[in-house]
């Protein structure tokens, strides 16, 4: 009972889980915080463990056979247990800092990247691939991308509201503003340039892409209401998170079907995309704006 216990403390709220998060990813992650708890080792690190992973799974991919894309698949998968991970330790720790959470948030792109960049390499190892699938390879990542970026903005934007958290989320770009204005003409300190640097540039796109006005709530609303109008759209603009998308990819991999993946990303994910953010734009209506 106590392990579960600790399990739930470990999650955000169940309603912004992804069901393949909640039943295998993050189960075999609390395994691992619990073997690592007692140790020194910290949230921050679990990342660079996922980074480490992603890039290997890049380089298996990148030979292009099949005992390649199963071994990429195998270390995708470490890569998703590990990124569920770091999040679940700072959260039973309470060590968790901003900056560790973007540095998470990377920790994705930087894997998928390696991953994407992986199956291009083996698509070209191989000129007999048909010429398209490297087309459909380029569209797929860039939909992914923007997959991921209104995922996480209609996640974190629940979050804020419902847990009516003191630090929102146009509040926290704010602060990491003026840290980069600080430190980005300083010498040393690289990584936290880095890092903010790709999370500032990485939510003006996010802005851009759900019509949302820069410095200001979009509008008022109370914690119970703002989760009874969308307690149900946010369980299926998780439907198309990462971990959907890692596990389609990991399944399309095993048996070289790339081709699958790509029309899962470009056909299915995508129309999903479109019919939430109409429905999305409708209840958001329904809340009194922020002159």
């Amino acid at each position: 009972m106590k392990w579960l216990e600790e399990y739930k403390s470990s999650l955000k709220m169940v309603e912004v889980e992804e069901v393949l998060d909640l039943i295998f990813y993050r189960p075999l992650a609390f395994l691992l915080v619990k073997s690592v708890y007692s140790t020194g080792i910290t949230p921050d690190q679990l990342t660079f463990a996922a980074i480490v992973s992603g890039i290997i799974s890049g380089f298996f991919y990148a030979t292009g056979t099949q005992w390649g894309c199963v071994a990429g698949a195998i270390f995708f998968l470490f890569f998703n247990i590990l990124d569920c991970s770091d999040g679940q330790l700072a959260r039973l720790k309470k060590n968790g800092t901003p900056l560790g959470r973007i540095l998470d948030g990377v920790a994705d792109y930087i894997a998928e990247i390696s991953v994407f960049t992986g199956i291009a390499i083996g698509f070209h190892n191989h000129p007999d691939q048909p010429q398209h699938l490297f087309i459909l390879l380029v569209m797929s990542g860039l939909c992914i991308i923007l997959q991921d970026i209104m995922v996480d903005y209609y996640r974190t934007r629940f979050l804020d509201y419902v847990l009516e958290r003191k630090k929102t989320f146009e509040e926290g770009i704010d602060e990491f503003e003026k840290e980069y204005g600080i430190i980005r003409h300083r010498k040393g300190k690289w990584l936290e340039k880095t890092v903010i640097g790709i999370y500032l540039w990485y939510t003006a796109l996010q802005s851009s892409l759900t019509l949302k006005r820069k410095g200001r709530k979009l509008f008022r609303a109370t914690s119970s209401d703002y989760y009874r109008k969308n307690k149900i759209i946010i369980r299926f603009w998780v439907l198309m998170g990462p971990t959907a998308q890692i596990t389609a990819l990991i399944i399309c991999s095993i048996f070289c079907r790339f081709d699958i993946f790509f029309w899962i990303i470009l056909g299915l994910f995508n129309s999903l995309a479109l019919v939430l953010r109409i429905i999305q734009q409708k209840i958001d209506k329904n809340f009194i704006s922020v002159s």
